[in-house]
């Protein structure tokens, strides 16, 4: 597959469409605003400072395709990508997630990313480390007594106070061994072995590092607010814990490898390179944008309007502290999207509004959309629940008149009821099917044809019944 650098408009739309059926104004909106990124990157430093990115609103009822547009996008072009709901911000000074939170989570998101490239690019030293060690343990060489080095941590009595094993509070130095020529020889024999796959299955007990779970402050919010971790805080001055696992040879590479290439690589990098990553690559999808306007207002409610006031440095471009270090949000792409039933996108104050100038409107869904969705992306639906009876050894397909009237009942139950879009194909057809997956397990190897009178049969009657499609479909 071809870099993000190199891919145009019409390859990103090409992407998309593999995945998302129709939107074509949609996917092009995105597809250009993705083009301008890397157009921007290629100016001199004082105009690039002068762009920045042309911020989207997509309006359209529920599941009609806003947030995988905006998802799919983001994995395409391997950018940092959070999304959140702009009801769950509250105005500053009030109980709840601060709108700075967005652009914490975004370089979370970042750091992920950062992490699995440059812990790819060191795997092949880190897998040797790893085989070297677990051939260390199955072969022990001649062991040299060594004293144990002073301790050097000056919390030490306070953590014997709290009950921590002293042993664990000096460091830990490795122990000499001495290596013979035949034990040289059965190592190398036997890193052979473990590279051919020959000991996966053997069992092995090895030492890894305690993964805490982090423990939940009552000031952990606040405190996030200021880019602290307090867990990271105290977890630097705990001394780390090993314990003793009993697993699989092929599992304990697996956790060597993890442990070997956090040694392998420098996380300040990372960390700055994740940052700069979030900063000029960063998405953040906003959805329920509608929901703070001040149509949607109610006395005794905090102030949807000034969710929109905090919303609007973030968004025109400022500074957010995280903990590792300051990230600007000038050249981070937001996408607001919202079904703008009660309000308009007028309703938003004049700021905002200017801040997202590209709109685009994304069409309901038809009968014939909701044939193509069933049948033509790479994860259609009916392709998952294909492929899931077959691991039962039942064969199912589809006749082309079932998927018609599949399509046609999920767009008449959404014009009778409430428009939720695509999602009612799930619906409809985990009603179809549901027999069908409770008994798979006890059926012999067999081919089944759902055809257009068996989804007539199971699901007809639901429909009919204006009442009963409401609540079952």
């Amino acid at each position: 597959m071809m870099t993000k650098e190199d891919m145009t408009p019409r390859e990103i739309v090409a992407e998309l469409d593999k995945y998302i059926i129709g939107q074509n104004m949609a996917k092009k909106s995105v597809a250009i605003a993705l083009r301008n990124r890397q157009r921007r990157l290629k100016l001199s430093e004082d105009m690039q400072k002068e762009i920045t990115p042309k911020n989207l609103l997509m309006i359209g009822a529920t599941g009609v395709g806003k947030t995988e547009i905006a998802r799919r996008l983001a994995t395409i072009v391997q950018a940092p990508f959070v999304k959140v709901e702009a009801t769950k911000f509250t105005e500053v000074g009030y109980i709840g997630r601060d709108v700075e939170s967005m652009v914490r989570d975004l370089v979370e998101s970042s750091i992920q990313i950062v992490e699995k490239q440059q812990h790819s690019n060191v795997y092949t030293q880190a897998e040797r480390n790893a085989i070297e060690r677990i051939v260390k343990i199955l072969i022990p060489g001649i062991k040299k007594e060594k004293k144990q080095a002073a301790s050097t941590n000056p919390f030490e009595s306070m953590f014997k106070n709290m009950g921590v094993d002293p042993n664990q509070l000096a460091p830990q130095a490795e122990e000499e061994e001495e290596v013979t020529e035949a034990i040289s020889t059965d190592r190398e024999k036997m890193k052979q072995q473990i590279r051919n796959g020959l000991l996966d299955e053997r069992e092995i007990t090895v030492q890894v590092e305690s993964q805490k779970k982090a423990m939940n402050s009552p000031m952990g919010a606040g405190l996030e607010q200021m880019g602290i971790d307090l867990n990271e805080t105290l977890g630097a001055l705990r001394p780390k814990t090993k314990i003793k696992r009993t697993v699989t040879v092929k599992k304990a590479i697996d956790l060597f490898i993890q442990e070997e290439s956090e040694k392998l690589v420098n996380q300040e990098d990372i960390h700055s390179m994740a940052v700069d990553l979030a900063q000029n690559s960063g998405i953040i999808f906003i959805d329920e944008f509608d929901k703070i306007t001040s149509k949607n207002q109610n006395s005794g409610t905090v102030s949807r309007e000034g969710v929109q006031r905090d919303i609007l440095p973030i968004v025109e471009g400022s500074q957010v502290s995280t903990k590792y270090g300051p990230i600007q949000t000038d050249h981070i792409l937001f996408i607001a999207s919202g079904a703008f039933h009660v309000s308009k996108p007028s309703d938003l104050i004049p700021e905002l509004q200017g801040r997202f100038p590209i709109r685009v409107e994304l069409d309901d869904l038809t009968k014939e959309d909701f044939v193509k969705i069933l049948t033509e992306p790479n994860n259609a639906l009916l392709k998952q629940y294909i492929a899931m009876l077959g691991t039962e050894n039942v064969k199912i397909t589809f006749t082309y008149e079932s998927i018609e009237r599949l399509a046609e009942i999920a767009y008449r139950v959404n014009q009778e009821t409430d428009n939720i879009g695509a999602r009612r194909l799930h619906t409809i057809l985990e009603k179809l099917l549901e027999d069908l997956l409770f008994e798979a397990p006890d059926m012999q190897m067999g081919d089944i044809t759902i055809t257009e009178n068996y989804v007539n049969e199971k699901i007809e009657h639901i429909v009919e019944d204006k009442d009963l499609s409401r609540y079952i479909l």
